[in-house]
């Protein structure tokens, strides 16, 4: 059998010229390249090389070997490239605003994630000011959050509004709407990062409620955490309601929001073929019911 190392030998003798500058090419001493040239010729049975002039010349064997030997190791290079590229994977990056719910988010990455197992996907968190100046710069390819939904290039996901978060074991978890004054004497939970939050204070500042703040939380997991154990109650978008959390309306209060994805039209280009995509579009907006 004539090891691949053996041809590329030969090929380097007759491509360099001599055996001292194919032993370079190969990295390997003279000595040790003369060797494996006599291995070949004997292996063949055929003196492949001429030595007797200045300049190595092949003989009629060695001119019909290295024919041969040139499509062998040409085809040992593709049968390499064959096995070591791998397709590249999609990657779909998005920027993900600060009130959108954990749960939903788990379940379309659960649901893309199934779809298409070979493709990634890159979640980017950060305030929507930030993300919409990385999506200007072409960083991620969508940003998901409210208000974002606006041009025809992008996704509206669902539309929701906004209730009254307490534990399940509140004496008022029961009814479907609260008033202001239901809740007046109740300690809040402020959601420092919620984007109504100016309007929800002039709601209850125009109705004389002023409760005393247990806690300001950039996180809605937490405020939920904190509304679950008793610690307080707070207002947020029906989509972010928990387990252990009840969410009757508030009412007078008929602000609403739409949860969207912003998706400039160069990356919605790129993203419609992919079946993660689609995935996630339609496990973010698939309980679009459920928020109204």
């Amino acid at each position: 059998m004539i090891d691949r190392y053996l041809i590329r030998y030969c090929l380097g003798v007759v491509d360099q010229g001599s055996f001292s500058a194919a032993a370079a090419s190969a990295r390997v001493t003279q000595p040790t390249l003369s060797a494996g040239i006599a291995k070949l010729e004997a292996l063949l049975g055929q003196q492949l090389f001429d030595r007797s002039g200045r300049r190595v010349r092949l003989t009629d064997a060695g001119t019909r070997f290295v024919d041969h030997a040139r499509r062998i190791e040409a085809e040992f290079a593709a049968a390499e490239r064959a096995v070591q590229a791998t397709p590249p994977h999609r990657l779909i990056r998005i920027g993900v605003a600060p009130t959108v719910s954990t749960i939903a988010l788990g379940a379309a990455l659960a649901a893309a994630r199934a779809a298409a197992p070979d493709e990634r996907i890159e979640i980017v968190e950060g305030r929507t000011s930030e993300l919409q100046g990385k999506l200007d710069h072409g960083r991620i390819d969508a940003l998901l959050g409210p208000g974002v939904a606006r041009d025809a290039d992008d996704v509206r996901l669902f539309e929701e509004g906004y209730g009254v978060a307490m534990a399940v074991t509140h004496p008022l978890a029961h009814r479907a709407s609260v008033t202001a004054e239901d809740i007046a004497g109740e300690t809040m939970i402020v959601r420092r990062q919620c984007e109504a939050l100016p309007l929800v204070s002039r709601f209850f500042t125009a109705r004389g409620v002023r409760p005393f703040m247990a806690a300001r939380t950039v996180s809605d997991d937490r405020a939920g955490a904190y509304v679950a154990a008793g610690l307080g109650i707070t207002v947020m978008p029906y989509s972010l309601r928990t387990p252990g959390v009840a969410m009757p309306a508030l009412a007078g209060f008929e602000l609403t929001r739409v949860v969207g994805l912003r998706v400039p039209a160069a990356a919605r280009a790129r993203l419609e073929p992919s079946e993660a995509w689609q995935a996630f579009v339609v496990g973010m907006g698939g309980g679009e019911q459920a928020h109204s």
